[in-house]
């Protein structure tokens, strides 16, 4: 095995690696150079590069065998990942007076990149703690509300809720099975064995806790509430990346029984349900983004109720569009000095009258989100419930079909306050900085894209 080898299997990590060193080192020069952004964009965009290139040209190596490999699915899954990292980082500009700030990104990107690599247990569960534990203290960094502390210590409690549930469920697979290879998951799915299906149902809490599916969702609200708003951009759309694109992998091609296919039903269901519901009541943007979060992490995980071969498919062109209609409301939200005041629905109010591009760009991202077509987003849906339809699920997919008409009122509700109400704001609102606006024409040009040639794309994955 060359070293060669090994490096090339593993360059969008070490891309990145590069930054967290380069980081580090302009944090301790006596100069203190100014040049923190420009470092961690070239690292994270150098590491995009990187992951394309490998899932264009099919590479496939297993640099630690049975540990950790590279194929072109996990490639394109790095490259979505990272690409969506890029925009976040445009976003997050002014976050980058905070000097901890980049280092703790760019280490749990670091992580999300090993998540999707993993063979086994054993990198599994670094990957989601390396991704998870620099997210604690961004919710905390920036502390701009007396209640950022509560946030993330409950984002803490449940994160940590999470890996002990995954590790008592590895544990048990273990005991049945005698490796922690993930391929075990895939067989214990069937298995009629007491010990690996209670094992099976802990590893999938875990993850349903992760991704904040009902009930397990309690930390989602406050956590993106309390963070600046490129961290919950982050949470939002990175981290749900993340944990749905390695649950993919966990899951690979293998077929559900019927009392899994109801676990993997029943809860998201829920989730759909009661995400929507709540988000009606939400005065708080990113409170109500955090319940739309919990619904739409129903609908992907809905995805696993279809068959092995499209469930990567439906997953990866699901989180692409709503990372990218999430980015685009974020990108183009107005800014304020007033963390509070900037995050209340009611400051929306005739901001067609003051900034009719930002207004243009949230309303195509509510739109979007809310699965009206010709928008990328009905795309999205269209894809998951064909799959849930074609494998037999009938009932579970009309039930969440209904279930996602739920969540029309609040998205509109946003429309309405964009366009049809009297302007009442008193905040001092200002436009999103160059860069931003920068990001908010990428994401348009990509959904643009998804919309028109949703068959190329969908195609590519």
């Amino acid at each position: 095995m060359s070293w060669q080898a090994i490096f090339t299997a593993m360059l969008p990590e070490h891309f990145l690696l590069a930054g967290i060193v380069v980081l580090i080192g302009l944090e301790i020069a006596p100069s203190r150079p100014r040049g923190a952004f420009a470092v961690s964009l070239l690292a994270v965009t150098a590491a995009t590069a990187a992951a394309v290139w490998l899932s264009f040209i099919g590479y496939a190596f297993a640099p630690f065998p049975g540990q950790y490999s590279v194929d072109p699915v996990a490639a394109l899954g790095k490259a979505i990942v990272l690409a969506l990292a890029v925009l976040v980082l445009l976003i997050a500009q002014d976050e980058f007076r905070q000097r901890a700030f980049p280092v703790l990104l760019l280490s749990s990107l670091y992580g999300v990149c090993l998540l999707l690599s993993a063979d086994s247990f054993l990198i599994l569960f670094l990957g989601l703690e390396l991704m998870s534990l620099p997210v604690y203290a961004l919710v905390l960094l920036a502390f701009r509300r007396p209640e950022s502390a509560e946030a993330a210590l409950k984002y803490l409690v449940l994160g940590g809720t999470a890996t002990a549930t995954l590790l008592m469920g590895v544990s048990l697979l273990y005991g049945s099975s005698g490796s922690l290879a993930l391929s075990v998951f895939a067989d214990a799915l069937s298995s009629t064995n007491a010990m690996a299906t209670v094992a099976v149902v802990l590893v999938v809490v875990a993850f349903f806790l992760k991704a904040a599916i009902v009930p397990f969702h309690a930390w989602a609200p406050d956590a993106y509430e309390v963070a600046a708003v490129p961290v919950t951009a982050y949470m939002a759309t990175i981290i749900k990346a993340g944990v749905l694109l390695a649950a993919v992998r966990l899951f690979g091609n293998a077929p559900l029984s019927r009392p899994m296919a109801d676990l993997l039903a029943i809860l998201p269901l829920l989730s759909i349900v009661w995400g929507n519901l709540a988000a009606m009541r939400q005065q708080s943007f990113r409170r109500m983004i955090a319940y739309s979060s919990i619904a739409h992490a129903g609908y992907l995980f809905y995805a696993f109720l279809g068959e092995g071969p499209g469930r990567f498919q439906a997953v990866a062109f699901y989180v692409l569009v709503y990372g990218l209609m999430n980015l685009l409301a974020f990108a183009a939200l107005p800014k304020d000095p007033n963390d509070a005041a900037r995050d209340r629905l009611d400051n929306l109010k005739g901001l067609f009258r003051r900034d009719p591009f930002a207004a243009l760009m949230i309303g195509i991202a509510m739109l979007s989100l809310a699965g009206i077509p010709p928008f990328p987003g009905f795309i999205a849906k269209f894809l998951i419930f064909k799959n849930v339809i074609a494998a037999g699920y009938t009932v579970y997919a009309v039930l969440g079909l209904i279930g996602s008409y739920l969540g029309i009122y609040f998205y509109l509700r946003v429309i309405q306050f964009l366009f049809m109400s009297a302007e009442e704001t008193t905040a001092v609102q200002g436009a999103p900085g160059r860069l931003a606006l920068g990001a908010s024409f990428i994401c348009l040009l990509a959904a643009i894209l998804l919309a028109v040639f949703p068959g190329w794309v969908i195609d590519l994955l």
